[in-house]
């Protein structure tokens, strides 16, 4: 189970590692931009002047590095979290082809994995104290 473990750490930590080197060093080839006036093309338009986009490429980077290492996993998770959650709610609500990208699913499927291997070391986030 170990090993399964630190595949899919490694594999989640190079997704999100790429993926943020990949635009903090413009490596992505250029897309043609969203239909004007379309909720994806309102959204990018105010991510991508703001310098926003980047800080979360920035924390996926950071968070795909940690992850990588089961020493610093679940912190890796944990930054990695929100940006997760950000891109399911991208894909159902603002460009509407809902989650069935496999490259999203991919990403669901690893984290997870990962964090229900790991709940007991999150189960005191949810713990209830009296």
């Amino acid at each position: 189970m170990k090993r399964l473990e630190t595949l899919a750490g490694a594999l989640l930590g190079l997704m999100f590692t790429a993926f943020g080197l990949m635009f903090l060093l413009d490596l992505i080839p250029e897309q043609p931009p969203p239909p004007e006036g379309s909720p994806a093309a309102l959204f990018m338009g105010a991510l991508a002047p703001t310098g926003y986009l980047t800080f979360v490429k920035v924390c996926e980077l950071v968070g795909g590095v940690l992850v990588a290492f089961p020493r610093t996993r679940n912190l890796g998770l944990l930054v990695l979290g929100p940006i997760i959650v950000n891109i399911i709610a991208y894909h159902v609500f603002v460009s509407g082809d809902g989650i069935g990208e496999p490259i999203l699913l991919v990403i669901c499927a690893l984290a997870g994995f990962l964090l229900w291997s790991e709940r007991s070391a999150f189960a005191s986030l949810a713990a209830s104290r009296r």
